[in-house]
């Protein structure tokens, strides 16, 4: 018993000195937060390796995975539309925009004769001086939603920029491209060639830009920004060419009614004529069958006191004699 106390009081002894010692309890205190730290680090790491399992990597908010719409570049919001040639400078544009809002010498110069009919063109047509066929170019990057062979129009490219932002290459041969290829600006697309709606113009491209389905003056938009063009409101101009061509029908349609007008005043001066001519007639008739009635009926008077005087005188004469 003497034994296990004395060694009692050996540890006890022991404890007491290590802990009088002033480096035991920061000594103390560090280990515990270390042991503390080890262990939530560790839980929060197998927390995570275990979660890893659940997440649906393919669900992002990345456009295109959830919609269908395009996405816009960046860098193609910042190109300027340039000519679809290769060399402005060489480049002549045959025949202007058809602008309903332009002078009448310039309307005039923008319309495409056609199947005995005027069209307004609905673009521009550019060829070269020496009139020889050069390569079309894409006037701004997009991509390619129609490649299609037209005998009347010379085949037709159209290009998709943005939402309701077209462009479109007419009378091309040797086209490049198939519809869904991205193409970049200043990309071959295609030869400029010849087309039966307009071969006055010889060898050429006819380009236009169109927003939501109207077209729009390309010279107006040439070495402008795609947002220049975003903003542009077409519905008033949609509205003016329908005004206008209401209007040009209607200055065609008044000179008929003028004319039918005047037609049917003359008709009814006529008439009014003939019915007076008529009424002047009448009356003349009945003044002359009056003056009939009238004349027989003095005539008899006259020959009535004519005779009457033949007898006097007789009757004179016998009583002479």
């Amino acid at each position: 018993m003497r034994e296990e106390e004395k060694k009692r009081s050996s540890q006890d002894s022991s404890f007491k000195r290590f802990m009088k010692k002033r480096w035991a309890f920061p000594a103390i205190y560090i280990a515990s937060a270390a042991i503390i730290l080890t262990g939530v680090l560790w839980y929060q790491t197998s927390d995570n390796a275990t979660d890893t399992d659940s997440y649906d990597y393919e669900a992002t908010d990345i456009t295109g995975k959830k919609y269908d719409e395009p996405a816009l570049e960046v860098n193609r919001a910042m190109e300027n539309f340039v000519m679809p040639v290769k060399d402005p400078d060489s480049a002549v544009i045959q025949k202007q925009f058809y602008d309903y809002d332009g002078k009448a010498e310039e309307q005039e110069a923008a319309l495409v004769f056609y199947n005995n009919t005027y069209h307004p063109n609905t673009g521009i047509d550019i060829a070269t001086k020496d009139g020889e066929t050069f390569d079309v170019l894409a006037a701004l990057s997009g991509k390619v939603t129609k490649v299609e062979e037209d005998s009347l129009l010379g085949n037709v490219i159209e290009v998709e920029h943005d939402k309701g932002i077209v462009t479109q290459y007419q009378s091309v041969t040797e086209m490049n491209v198939e519809v869904g290829d991205q193409v970049e600006q200043g990309e071959v697309l295609a030869k400029a060639g010849e087309s039966l709606f307009n071969e006055e113009a010889g060898v050429h491209v006819h380009f236009e830009i169109r927003k939501d389905g109207t077209p729009v003056n390309p010279l107006d938009f040439f070495n402008k920004p795609l947002s220049s063009l975003q903003e542009l409101d077409t519905a008033d101009k949609a509205d003016a060419e329908e005004n206008s061509g209401a209007t040009e029908e209607n200055d065609e349609a008044a000179p008929s009614e003028d004319k039918s007008s005047e037609e049917s005043g003359n008709t009814e001066d006529e008439g009014s004529a003939e019915e007076s001519a008529d009424e002047n007639a009448g009356n003349t008739e009945e003044d002359e069958s009056a003056d009939t009635e009238e004349d027989p009926a003095g005539t008899s008077e006259d020959e009535g006191q004519t005779d009457d005087q033949v007898e006097e005188d007789t009757a004179t004469e016998s009583t002479d004699a």
